[in-house]
């Protein structure tokens, strides 16, 4: 059977176990044009970010094929539109947002500095879930949840390598300088706190990746908005770039709020947010102290392949003299 045939069975199986796609059935061609670019860019992205845990930004896809099983093929589709990042025509960050940003960055700028020191480590706890839908053994498609909890030491100036726990086992990360895919306290510390220029470092960097010609679909500035959300779940962050990391994410044009959000532990707030390729990602604050509780990535609507997406709490973090210590 070659590659054809097999989409083409895979497709026809699909379509016995689900309901009717909610979008129209794509040029002939188009599908696996889309494969070949998603697998690309997933080999790109292997190479430029570093950060897996505190980044669990799996697009949203479907998994056919015995993802199961050892050895088995498998196919991925993204479920979003297809647009690339072309010129973006999105319009300001809504006054709603500036104004909850604005709230979070007032709230951070209060707090008073932790004392850090050289040979100590960033602590952070998230708990959360990523759903993807894909084929069981006997042939059926299920919507799968798979834990993203995890604890993580970051060297507060990248000179050892980060610790991660995840399931109870620990790993070490690769080696990485503090970068804004992969910061250090540091690192973070060294950001200007003018949000003009953190906007600009953070922007040149997006559209070096995802501008034209990179074969990126997400787009300069919805990277640039996604990689300030990153920045703020590291963990411990001095309260003037945090607070100069939100007034820079009201400067992000496309910028929205949702009124009512939930993160992964289950506590609601109300969230500022930006849709893009179909996918609303969300940074979720509590109503009250404007502390930023989670960040969740969620399709704009439920369609055929069901509820997939991914979200994460922040719980705990702190500065810890050892790795494995907990605050």
């Amino acid at each position: 059977m070659n590659p054809e045939q097999r989409e083409q069975a895979e497709r026809e199986q699909a379509g016995r176990v689900l309901p009717p796609a909610g979008y129209p059935e794509p040029a002939p061609g188009r599908t696996e044009a889309r494969r070949r670019h998603l697998l690309s860019e997933i080999d790109r992205q292997t190479h430029v970010r570093s950060r897996p845990a505190l980044r669990p930004r799996r697009r949203m896809v479907l998994v056919l094929g015995a993802a199961m099983a050892a050895g088995a093929g498998i196919v991925v589709l993204s479920l979003g539109s297809g647009t690339t990042g072309g010129p973006n025509n999105a319009p300001p960050a809504s006054a709603a947002s500036v104004q909850e940003v604005e709230r979070a960055a007032l709230a951070a700028g209060a707090t008073s500095p932790v004392k850090v020191v050289a040979g100590q480590y960033v602590y952070v706890r998230t708990v959360g879930h990523t759903s993807v839908l894909s084929e069981n053994k006997a042939g059926q498609m299920e919507l799968l949840r798979q834990d993203e909890a995890m604890e993580q030491w970051t060297s507060v100036d990248g000179s050892e390598r980060t610790l991660q726990r995840k399931a109870g086992k620990d790993s070490l990360l690769p080696e990485a300088p503090g970068s804004l895919n992969s910061p250090t306290y540091n690192f973070l510390a060294a950001l200007p706190t003018d949000p003009e220029a953190l906007l600009k470092q953070i922007r040149d960097d997006a559209e070096r990746n995802h501008g034209a010609g990179s074969g990126s679909t997400t787009g300069p500035d919805h990277e640039a908005f996604v990689t300030i959300g990153d920045l703020l779940r590291s963990g411990v962050t001095p309260p003037a770039t945090t607070a100069a990391l939100y007034r820079a994410a009201a400067l992000t044009p496309g910028v929205d709020v949702a009124p009512d959000a939930v993160d992964a532990a289950g506590r609601r707030g109300i969230a500022v947010a930006r849709v893009h390729d179909g996918e609303r990602t969300e940074w979720i604050f509590d109503t009250g102290t404007a502390r930023l509780l989670g960040e969740r990535t969620v399709l704009v609507k439920d369609n055929a392949w069901g509820k997939a997406g991914t979200s994460v709490a922040l719980v705990s973090s702190g500065v810890v003299t050892e790795a494995g210590q907990t605050p």
